[in-house]
């Protein structure tokens, strides 16, 4: 398994290594820092959209459905008092194709199992609307 350590470089800006690969991201705060990175908030709207992608794509091999360019959404909405929290989070899955209802079952059930989206409390809602184009 591998570890991340995240190290505050200063001007509300943080660098996260991934070891042993040492791959990196760096991070601002969207509010007192420059704003130029992901900020904490998008990399967990972009873990959700990737656990659900990577959820579908497992099933995806396995069962030879093609599921190359389906896009994921995600809006968390928060409040601001007494501080941030994060009460509600939206995703829409665009899928790429349009699939069997056999299909469909089987990739839906698969995103909504994506061990990231469960972790979170049961106080926060997590609406997920599957997107497939006309026929």
């Amino acid at each position: 398994m591998s570890k991340v350590v995240t190290i505050y470089t200063g001007e509300q800006n943080c660098i996260s290594t991934k070891y042993p690969q040492g791959r990196t991201v760096s991070t601002d705060c969207p509010y007192t820092g420059k704003g130029d990175e992901f900020s904490p908030g998008n990399l967990v709207e972009s873990a959700i959209a990737s656990c659900m992608l990577l959820s579908m794509g497992t099933l995806a091999m396995r069962d030879d459905i093609d599921i190359s360019n389906t896009q994921v959404e995600v809006d968390m909405i928060a409040t601001d008092t007494p501080s941030i929290k994060y009460t509600e989070i939206n995703v829409g899955i665009n899928m790429a194709r349009d699939y069997p209802e056999k299909d469909r079952v089987k990739l839906e059930r698969a995103a909504n199992y994506c061990p990231i989206k469960l972790s979170f409390d049961k106080g926060i809602t997590i609406n997920v609307a599957f997107n497939y184009p006309s026929s």
